[in-house]
């Protein structure tokens, strides 16, 4: 049974190896019409736009042009903006391979060396978290980023506007002097108004690309400004002082949390480290969590206890600012 379900489950993902294979394969031409698409609208565009920016609002419609993986994908997971929202130029198809790939190297090493070849199929799971890991940090270190230059970039507009801009003018001027990544994201706002969209829109659209609160007020009060009037250069002066502000509460809270956090990370790591010492100095004594029916009640009751313990340690250090 057991050699049943090693096999089935090699033979799962190597399908899924080769059918990403081939939609990759099948996405070549695609790409080369975009990349020439891209040298004419970059030797031709306006002046607005970066010069260093490798991708227009006139392509994205080519570069994200959804294939059969990405709709199937998209049922249960929007990968396509989890890529756009970590900064990485890679195609649904693309990515999609490099996971199966991840989980079938990882299963088919565990598979030759370890001796314990039952979890082998699992190895499959844990190879393939490996590159959305990654994705997940790179995520989540471009969203810090961008939340970090973004008070400096309300500063920077709010000059603009009492310096006699207007507010387009004020959001390429953004665009032009602040890095990646919240200066491609101004860029490809005020190209998309510049292009015809109303600028409403193209606010609104900018907070679905990037998830971020304190860009989501931002985007509020110049909504709120367009509409009803007022001193929008104050306004924003004001949503800038407020970020900053929520930046050193939020430094504080980490320099308090720091032990439990250090206590989480020692409590946490403590017993696979000793379950892998235990393991290599009297190897019998500890296979019996995995042969007797007792020890495998013993090791599942303390999976479960590291996974809540893990929970209600986050839980306590979590604080929201």
């Amino acid at each position: 049974m057991i050699q049943i379900l090693i096999i089935a489950s090699v033979f799962v993902c190597v399908a899924c190896l080769i059918g990403g294979l081939a939609f990759t394969l099948r996405g070549k031409d695609d790409n080369d019409l975009a990349a020439r698409l891209s040298d004419i609208t970059r030797n031709g565009g306006r002046g607005g736009v970066r010069k260093d920016e490798s991708v227009s609002v006139l392509l994205s419609p080519l570069n994200v042009m959804p294939n059969y993986v990405e709709k199937i994908v998209s049922k249960f997971f929007n990968l396509r903006r989890q890529l756009d929202q970590a900064g990485v130029p890679m195609a649904t198809n693309k990515f999609i391979t490099i996971v199966a790939g991840a989980g079938i190297g990882a299963a088919l090493v565990w598979y030759v060396a370890a001796p314990w070849k039952i979890f082998a199929p699992l190895f499959v799971f844990f190879g393939a978290l490996l590159p959305l890991g990654w994705l997940w940090f790179k995520r989540r270190r471009r969203l810090k980023r961008f939340g970090a230059q973004l008070p400096g970039a309300l500063e920077l507009l709010s000059r603009g506007l009492r310096a006699g801009h207007s507010l387009p003018a004020g959001i390429q001027l953004v665009a032009e002097q602040t890095a990646e990544p919240l200066g491609p994201e101004f860029s490809r706002c005020y190209e998309e108004q510049n292009l015809g969209m109303a600028m409403d829109n193209a606010l609104r659209q900018m907070t679905e690309r990037v998830p971020n609160v304190d860009l989501k007020f931002f985007v509020t009060a110049v909504i709120l400004q367009r509409q009803t009037g007022g001193d929008l250069a104050e306004i924003l002066d004001k949503i800038g002082h407020l970020i900053r502000e929520r930046f050193i509460i939020w430094g504080q809270i980490q320099a308090l949390t720091g032990e439990g956090r250090m206590s989480g990370i020692v409590l946490l790591s403590l017993p696979p480290v000793l379950f892998a010492t235990m393991l290599k100095l009297n190897y019998n004594y500890v296979m019996l969590l995995f042969t007797d029916p007792l020890g495998q009640k013993m090791m599942i009751a303390g999976v479960i206890s590291q996974i809540v313990g893990a929970l209600v340690i986050k839980k306590i250090i979590t604080i929201k600012v």
